[in-house]
């Protein structure tokens, strides 16, 4: 490519705000949520699944889409897949149900899936010299974490003045601009119609994530159907299995599973997932019993959270520096633990004021920005040159899928805890809908008595504080766990050789 100097970093900064847009829905809808669940009427299980169908149907996609990408060039997809964004962020903003907004969540995922990998393809092919691209990644690096991290705070701000929609109507200018953009100014370049592209396989994926996810919100239901969770989980585990066989068997696999025969790159994917599954877990949880059981309002609750969302960006480049130092073991262990005990440090606190809150979120996100930032720097490093792109593409689906589980399952077990738990008031004849989760239960609460009303909150909210320290328990178990894999496997000496 011969972009002049200008013209390159025109380039950077479109795909940078696509980039952007991609990261902040994975994380938007966090302090929206109650809002919107209001709104909607929405079921403790729907809730979950417009959390979760972005992270799910994009880790689906992700690696058939960007094979695709390089069989049809990444200009095509990049801008066909901003169209997709925009058009979806216009259903979801509108939606009229549960339903609908669920749907539009998935057309959002594929947008978003079939732009991720071009964006980096892109950057790397635009910039020839080698200082400019390690700045351009850099950036684009620091777009991909900062766009996540801030996404509470930009959903909180947007829903202290506008309606819910908002957080997706505000995509459509962004996109409309940065695909007139596009058009005009990243050449055309050329696909390899040689790299075989395999639907099926991705479909397989798909299926199997969701299958998988449904198993799980079914068991936490007050009432599960036993027969539908092993039939779902069933079904997500067979074609998980059979798009493991077929990646085998392939000549050209999309994922190559040998790569995981590397002991220390395993740990660098579990390690990455795990990280993922903290930080959106985490942040779901939390927002939810910041607005719903203490009162904050969106705004305030994406207040409370952005000084750990900040010093994650400080962990990432501080990991970068130690691990040529230390070790890639020692500071993935140190991140983690810190991460951990951080955890453990709000359960601790969890009727304490905010000061000692915000002291815990800022260790958990240092502890959690080093340990992501190391892992990827690990992943590419214990990957054979050749296969630099395969292990980039299972970096990302890594993330993606960390944080879709760990919506998932913490989502999951605070919804079946609060169930279990809820004690309701004697007396008081209430509908079913209150045990189905602590939205429905408060819209219940409003149209009753003062007297019952306050009786039936307070029974709600202790409740829910026990399913959120539930939570808070299995998310610090499996940080310190994976804590001490990292450890165990990976190599504690410092000095080149082990520098990411």
């Amino acid at each position: 490519m011969t972009e002049s100097r200008a013209s390159r970093w025109l380039i950077l900064l479109v795909v940078s705000s696509a980039l952007f847009l991609i990261v902040i829905d994975m994380t938007v809808l966090h302090t929206a949520l109650p809002t919107l669940t209001r709104d909607l009427d929405a079921s403790a299980s729907e809730k979950l699944w417009i959390i979760n169908a972005y992270a799910l149907v994009v880790a689906g996609l992700l690696p058939g889409l960007g094979t695709l990408g390089d069989r049809m060039g990444h200009k095509p997809m990049f801008t066909a897949g901003l169209a997709v964004f925009g058009l979806a962020s216009l259903v979801a903003a509108y939606s009229p149900s549960p339903s609908v907004l669920i749907g539009g969540r998935a057309l959002l995922a594929v947008g978003a899936a079939m732009m991720m990998p071009a964006t980096l393809s892109i950057v790397r092919l635009t910039f020839s010299d080698e200082r400019e691209r390690a700045l351009a990644i850099g950036v684009w690096g620091a777009v991909a974490s900062g766009g996540a991290a801030v996404g509470p705070l930009i959903g909180g701000a947007l829903l202290e003045y506008f309606w819910w929609g908002s957080v997706f109507l505000i995509n459509v200018p962004v996109v409309v601009v940065a695909l007139a953009a596009a058009v005009y100014f990243i050449p055309p370049g050329s696909g390899n119609p040689k790299i075989v592209w395999d639907p099926f396989g991705s479909l397989l994926v798909l299926i199997g994530l969701v299958g998988l996810a449904f198993a799980i919100k079914e068991l936490a239901m007050e009432s599960p159907s036993l027969w539908l969770a092993a039939t779902s989980a069933a079904i997500g585990a067979l074609a998980l299995g059979i798009f493991i066989r077929r990646q085998r068997r392939s000549a050209t696999p999309m994922i190559d599973f040998t790569l995981f025969n590397n002991r220390d790159f395993t740990i660098s994917v579990l390690v990455a997932l795990v990280s993922s599954f903290s930080v959106l877990g985490l942040e779901l949880v939390l927002s939810q019993r910041l607005q719903l059981v203490l009162g904050y309002s969106p705004l305030e609750a994406a207040l409370l959270v952005l000084p750990g969302s900040l010093l994650a960006f400080v962990g990432g480049p501080l990991a970068g520096w130690l691990a040529p130092r230390h070790g890639v073991g020692r500071v993935m262990t140190g991140a983690l633990l810190l991460g951990g005990t951080s955890v453990v440090g709000l359960l601790l606190v969890v009727n304490a004021g905010r000061g000692a809150q915000i002291i815990c979120l800022s260790a958990f996100g240092l502890g959690l920005g080093a340990s992501m930032a190391v892992a990827s720097h690990a992943i590419m490093s214990h990957a054979p040159v050749e296969r630099a792109g395969m292990a980039a593409s299972l970096e990302e689906v890594s993330f993606e899928l960390g944080g879709a589980i760990g919506i998932t399952v913490l989502g999951s077990l605070l919804a079946g805890v609060y169930s279990a738990t809820l004690v309701l008031p004697k007396g008081l004849v209430l509908p079913p809908s209150v045990r189905e989760g602590i939205d429905q239960a408060l819209r219940v609460a409003e149209g009753l008595p003062s007297d019952a009303s306050r009786l039936l909150m307070a029974a709600v909210h202790q409740a829910f504080d026990v399913a959120y320290l539930s939570a808070l328990a299995i998310d610090a178990l499996l940080l310190l766990a994976i804590a001490a894999a990292a450890w165990w496997c990976l190599p504690q000496r410092s000095g080149k050789g082990t520098s990411p």
